[in-house]
This record gives structure tokens, sequence and C-alpha cells, in this order.
């Protein structure tokens, strides 16, 4: 059972270490958009370069989110690209992957811009309040 405990510890420290959850957001939406380009659904429409498109920005998605995740240190560069590369899969990749997976990548990107490595967690509210009533 301790070795569990281990893992699941040592797995949240390097969560903690990076901006997690918008990695993860910007890899599913590429993927999501990838998943979609391969739907066989009448509305599907690829036209030239627009095709060749379609698979490569959000194939980038993925690529971003992943680097996102395992070099965080460049998280300001991935995340700006990454908003670019979604809002880009509009006119290419069926707009969006049907707007799921555009807006995944979007709000993923934004979570990875935001992030900041050396912020002290927050506290809550109840906790503040006992610290300044046992000062006070």
């Amino acid at each position: 059972m301790r070795a569990g405990t281990d893992v699941r510890s040592a797995f949240r420290r390097w969560r903690a270490d990076r901006p997690f959850w918008g990695g993860v957001l910007l890899t599913l939406g590429g993927a999501e958009i990838l998943l979609t380009m391969k739907a066989s659904l009448k509305v599907v429409l690829h036209v030239g370069m627009q095709g060749l498109a379609g698979y490569l920005l959000p194939t980038l998605m993925v690529l971003l989110g992943l680097l996102t995740l395992f070099h965080p240190t460049q998280r300001l560069f991935y995340s700006i690209t990454g908003v670019l590369v979604s809002l880009g899969t509009w006119p290419t990749s069926n707009l969006g992957g049907f707007f799921v997976g555009m807006l995944l990548g979007v709000v993923g990107s934004s979570l990875a811009f935001g992030w900041l490595p050396d912020q002290e967690p927050r506290r809550s509210r109840r906790e503040r309040r006992r610290s300044a009533l046992g000062a006070g």
C-alpha cells in the first residue's frame, strides 16, 4: 500500500512543477480535432492545401501540449503559439473539430500562459481568517 502512496505523491510533485492542466487540455484539443478529421461524415471537406493544414495544425497542437508538459520553462512561447494554432483550426479543420477541439486548445493554452511556477499554494478563506484572528 505504501508504494502506491509514494507513486501518487511523486506524480503530485511532478504535476505541481508544470502547467499540467493547460498542457493536457491543449493535447486533448489537438487529438479531438485529428479524430474529427478522420470521421467519415459527409460534412467533412478537404480541398488541396487546406486538407494538409487540417492535419498539420492539430498535430502541432498535440506537440505543443506535450512540450508544455515536459518542458515547462518555455511555456509562454508554447501557449501563445498554441492559441494561434488553435484559432487557425477554425477554417482548416472542420470548424476547429466542431468547436470542441478549438475551445479545448484555447482554454488549455490560456491556463498554461497564466500558470506561475513559484506561486505559493492558495490558502482557504477559513485559514486566512484563523491566521488574522491569531495575529490580532
